[in-house]
C-alpha cells in the first residue's frame, strides 16, 4: 500500500475510493472524496478538498495542493452531456485558497493564492497565473506567459528564472512532504 499518514482523509463514494501512487502526503484535515488518483510524490496540505464525487480528478507527480484549496468538477447531465473532469498535470503548485472547477492544467504550471479556475478552460504547460486570478469558462492559457486580472490576460512572457522556479517549487515540496511523512 502507498505511504500516506492520514488514511481517514481519503473517503470512498460510489464505489470509489482515492488511489495515491507512492509517497503521497495527504494532510489529517484534507479531505479526498471519490473518483480521485494522485501521482507519486503529491502533496495534499491541510483544509484543501478534493472531490471527486460526479467526475474525475486526476493530479500529477510532484504536484502540490496548498491549504483551504478547492478542487472540483462539473458532471455530466442535459446542460453538459460530458461534464467536465479535472485534470492536473506534473510539478504544479496550486497557491492557497485556490479554486480548480473543471479544468485542465498542463505541467509545470504555479496558480497563485486565491486564483480561480472554470469550467472547460485549458491551462497549457509553463503557465504563472497571479492570485487572484479569475480564469473563465472555456478560456485556454497559452504556454510561456505569466495571466493575472478579472478575466484572465497575459501580462507579459515568463523569465527564465520563472521557468526554473516550476521544477524549485515542486521540489521543494517534494521534500516538505517528505518530512512531514517522516514525523
Amino acid at each position: 500500500m502507498s505511504e500516506t499518514k492520514t488514511p481517514s482523509s481519503l473517503r470512498t463514494y460510489q464505489g470509489h475510493t482515492p488511489k495515491l501512487g507512492e509517497r503521497v502526503f495527504v494532510d489529517d484535515a484534507a479531505v479526498v472524496i471519490g473518483d480521485v488518483e494522485i501521482g507519486d510524490d503529491t502533496s495534499i496540505w491541510p483544509c484543501a478538498v478534493v472531490r471527486g464525487d460526479m467526475h474525475r480528478i486526476r493530479i500529477g507527480s510532484r504536484t502540490s495542493i496548498q491549504d483551504n484549496s478547492t478542487l472540483h468538477i462539473t458532471h455530466a447531465g442535459p446542460f453538459n452531456e460530458d461534464g467536465w473532469p479535472l485534470t492536473i498535470g506534473n510539478d504544479v503548485t496550486v497557491g492557497h485558497g485556490a479554486t480548480l472547477h473543471g479544468c485542465t492544467i498542463g505541467d509545470r504550471v504555479l496558480v497563485g493564492i486565491g486564483a480561480t479556475i472554470l469550467d472547460g478552460a485549458i491551462i497549457e504547460d509553463e503557465v504563472v497565473i497571479g492570485a487572484g486570478t479569475l480564469v473563465p469558462p472555456g478560456k485556454t492559457l497559452e504556454s510561456g506567459y505569466v495571466y493575472m486580472g478579472s478575466p484572465a490576460k497575459a501580462v507579459r512572457p515568463l523569465k527564465e528564472s520563472e521557468v526554473k522556479f516550476f521544477i524549485y517549487s515542486a521540489n521543494n515540496y517534494v521534500k516538505l512532504k517528505d518530512e512531514y511523512l517522516g514525523e
